[in-house]
């Protein structure tokens, strides 16, 4: 074996599966470039701020069922990033209200983007579109995003890409809380909702904001103008919910490529290695249980870890 200088690698993606994929390569002494394309960290974890607070308007929550996520949540209560928030949710459906309970779902006072900031190991270029991976001179390259969005980059791994269906997320304030859910309630079969979050419970903070997630049929009729979404929006949550009034305050935002249709099998990430290696990873690559927040972490510390064992193979670094 022979010293050589230690590769590097661009991961192109700062949500959840790039920031764990970029850690695990740092934790095994792989040199990490990431670029995002968006103003900041978190992805669809985004939380921004409106209004003069964090709104979660991606990911709703997240859930523990895997060991080694479990040990990464375990440290984020420890720290006090992240708390339990609630094992049951109301249900509403045309004709009735019920609730249903669950796993344990687990939230972040400060939003749920900062607990993807957490994790990132190295800084990050932000507001960075990689039009092409040609010009990247790395010695292998990792895209943690949407199949749709690595679609445009790259060829479709084995088998097919997965489809993403859209959502509009509407964050809405009023003066004070006028609802009777606690927490947050699934909404089915309603033609424009699809969910609901009391973020001030959520958050932590008792501030009277609700978030709502469209429907994809809603959402593919307004992706060019999501403004017009949050009319209908605000109604059925007035509805649903008999609020009088209209709220304080309005925010939108299109998530194009909300939640995988489905999922790339039994494959927990992608690597390809006949030439320089490509790697692809986020919560489509789910072998267990459905797309979710915690698939993406995993998805990004495994191929971080395999990326980095085939990296450094016959390889030994300067003391």
């Amino acid at each position: 074996m022979t010293d050589m200088p230690l590769p590097r690698v661009a991961v192109i993606g700062a949500g959840l599966s790039g920031a764990a994929c970029a850690q695990a390569l740092r934790d095994r002494g792989i040199a990490v470039d990431i670029v995002e394309r968006g103003r900041g960290p978190g992805g669809r974890m985004a939380s921004p701020t409106v209004q003069g607070r964090r709104v979660d308007l991606g990911a709703a929550y997240f859930t523990v069922k895997e060991p080694a996520f479990q040990a990464v949540v375990d440290e984020w209560v420890r720290r006090g990033l992240a708390r339990p928030w609630t094992d049951t949710f109301d249900v509403f459906a045309p004709d009735s209200r019920d609730s249903t309970s669950g796993p344990v779902r687990f939230a972040a006072d400060r939003g749920l983007r900062s607990l993807v900031d957490d994790l990132l190991p190295e800084p990050v270029r932000y507001a960075t579109p990689i039009e092409t991976i040609d010009d990247l001179t790395h010695d292998a390259v990792v895209l943690a995003m949407p199949d749709p969005q690595a679609a445009r980059l790259v060829a479709a791994p084995r088998g097919e890409w997965v489809s993403y269906d859209p959502v509009i997320a509407v964050a809405a304030g009023w003066s004070q809380r006028r609802w009777p859910i606690e927490h947050a309630a699934f909404v089915n079969d309603d033609p424009d909702l699809s969910f609901l979050a009391d973020d001030g419970s959520r958050r932590g903070d008792g501030a009277a904001v609700l978030v709502a997630h469209s429907t994809a049929d809603l959402a593919r009729r307004h992706l060019e103008d999501p403004g017009k979404a949050v009319a209908p929006v605000v109604a059925a949550m007035s509805r649903l919910l008999d609020i009088a009034g209209e709220p304080d305050w309005t925010h939108v935002h299109r998530w194009t490529f909300a939640k995988p249709s489905g999922t790339h099998g039994d494959a927990e990430f992608s690597l390809d290695t006949t030439a320089r290696p490509l790697g692809l990873c986020g919560d489509s690559w789910c072998p267990s249980g459905a797309p979710r927040v915690e698939a993406a972490w995993l998805s990004g510390q495994r191929l971080g870890a395999a990326l980095a064992d085939h990296l450094t193979k016959g390889m030994t670094q300067r003391p």
